[in-house]
């Protein structure tokens, strides 16, 4: 959507925040010993008490409030009775809706000991999506956040997961523009306008570009289960650097 006037972006303001204080309550939660089920929980208790409503749910019925993917799990993990260890591999992917309005964000964790290949490929994704969001300027081609997030991923020896993206989001989850790509796309010529709300989300892969679907119907993983990295925050494109809508205050 492009956002056309100051009730729209206090609307859009309001679920970003939420989102993000989610994230964030579930992100200062995650131990050893807690389940992907308990920490899901948790993360729905925080949207109940903001009046938001899980959008995974509400959208496609998925089984679980947000999304948690553990080591191998690229996205779209289901919540259950998975138990943390020290030294995993934590995404948290939190999408929501209030009063008309989505926002979508997430973020990589690790628990202790942190391993140095995985801080390595960690910091590397939180790094593209800074990337991403630096080249996410009205008037540029929608194309150079590909360029950036493939640039950095290959600077650092990485790859970049191809079939999956960021997206247009505001009055539903995906919208248009539909194809926000983790690579360089030459033939890709949308430009970006002011107004436009964005989930830019970033996947940095350590050895693998593409992800399959698991036989549980819904959690993605690479062929050969090597990790990947996501972060993603929901913006709103300006002539200058972009507002960043997805942070807790």
């Amino acid at each position: 959507m492009i956002i056309r006037n100051d009730r729209e972006l206090q609307k859009m303001q309001e679920i970003g925040r939420i989102v993000a204080l989610t994230l964030q309550e579930m992100a200062n939660s995650l131990c050893p010993g807690l389940t992907t089920g308990e920490l899901d929980l948790l993360g729905a208790k925080v949207l109940a008490d903001q009046g938001a409503k899980s959008a995974p749910i509400a959208v496609y019925n998925f089984p679980g409030h947000t999304c948690i993917s553990v080591n191998e799990e690229v996205a779209h993990g289901i919540p259950g009775p998975r138990i943390l260890r020290p030294g995993d591999q934590v995404n948290i992917d939190v999408s929501a809706s209030k009063n008309g309005f989505f926002a979508d964000t997430a973020a990589t964790f690790l628990l202790a000991p942190v391993k140095n290949q995985r801080r390595r490929l960690v910091e590397a994704a939180q790094l593209a999506l800074e990337k991403a969001l630096a080249a996410a300027r009205s008037g540029n081609r929608l194309n150079l956040l590909g360029l950036a997030v493939e640039k950095l991923a290959h600077k650092h020896g990485y790859k970049t997961i191809r079939n999956l993206c960021g997206h247009g989001v505001g009055r539903t989850l995906h919208e248009d523009p539909e194809t926000i790509y983790n690579y360089y796309e030459k033939k890709d010529k949308r430009i970006l306008e002011a107004g436009m709300t964005l989930a830019v989300e970033t996947f940095v892969a350590e050895a693998e570009d593409h992800v399959l679907e698991d036989r549980d119907g819904w959690t993605l993983k690479t062929p050969h289960k090597t990790f990947t990295a996501q972060f993603e925050h929901t913006i709103m494109v300006r002539d200058g650097e972009p507002l960043i809508l997805t942070l807790p205050e």
